[in-house]
């Protein structure tokens, strides 16, 4: 305890201090509290301690996260691109093109399935509130049958970039080169994991079209969409074989499913 301080503040006001605290201001009060042996005051600065010290990891690693946005710095208007959905059984193939402003300081954005649920949820308003431009591309499962899924996901990818209000003069896209793009591209093997950008398309795209499955849930009840989102586990499998296909079914994605 300091011994200059004849009367110590109480313990919940100093943890009210902290708890009013800007994020800044943590470690002159971890310096001002520090020597203070009373066990509340060591729980509450180790708290905020430790607290403070995973908040430095978290920006130090989104430093790194965007790092193909400052190597392309020179440019205006970049934009990340992802896509979801191309595995699932039904539903359609979901694209997302997203231009963050250049001084961007969002946390916790990763690829979108190293995130729970909540926190993709959490991340979704604050992305489409910091966005300068975001566009979605969505192909229904009658399409992705006529053209397949990977020319359905490229025609995806470019309808998000239509839907843009800001036409972006780069684009980083999660490993693939979309064809008739006439903007430059730079395609990036596991690129929401490495791109700001592209980790927040892949966020925003995963969140529509979670949505989108949660209300088919409601219009074909029994297969469980809001659940499985479409993808092909084995409750998904059986409902099939027992209630047959849905409009929302890919049929081209069943053939095996459907002959057994």
């Amino acid at each position: 305890m300091n011994s200059s301080n004849m009367h110590p503040q109480k313990i919940a006001e100093i943890k009210l201090a902290f708890m009013q605290a800007k994020e800044n201001e943590i470690p002159a009060l971890l310096n001002q509290y520090e020597s203070d042996e009373r066990s509340g005051v060591v729980t509450i600065c180790r708290q905020y301690k430790n607290r403070y010290e995973a908040a430095q990891q978290e920006i130090e690693r989104m430093e790194t996260m965007k790092q193909f946005e400052l190597q392309y710095q020179d440019y205006q208007s970049i934009c990340g691109i992802d896509e979801v959905g191309r595995g699932p059984l039904a539903g359609p193939v979901m694209a997302c093109a997203i231009i963050l402003p250049k001084d961007c300081d969002l946390l916790y954005i990763n690829d979108s399935k190293q995130l729970s649920e909540k926190r993709r949820e959490e991340l979704y308003d604050q992305i489409i509130s910091t966005a300068v431009s975001f566009g979605i591309g969505s192909i229904p499962p009658h399409r992705i049958d006529e053209i397949n899924i990977l020319q359905a996901t490229y025609e995806a990818m470019r309808q998000a970039i239509n839907n843009l209000s800001v036409k972006p003069d780069l684009l980083l896209n999660d490993a693939v080169t979309i064809p008739d793009v006439a903007i430059k591209q730079v395609p990036i093997i596991k690129g929401d994991a490495k791109s700001i950008s592209i980790a927040a398309a892949s966020i925003v795209a995963k969140v529509t079209r979670d949505r989108i499955m949660v209300a088919y849930d409601k219009v074909f009840p029994g297969y469980g969409f809001a659940e499985h989102k479409g993808y092909g586990c084995e409750k998904h499998i059986e409902a099939i074989k027992t209630l047959g296909i849905t409009p929302i079914h890919r049929k081209s994605f069943l053939k095996n499913i459907l002959s057994e």
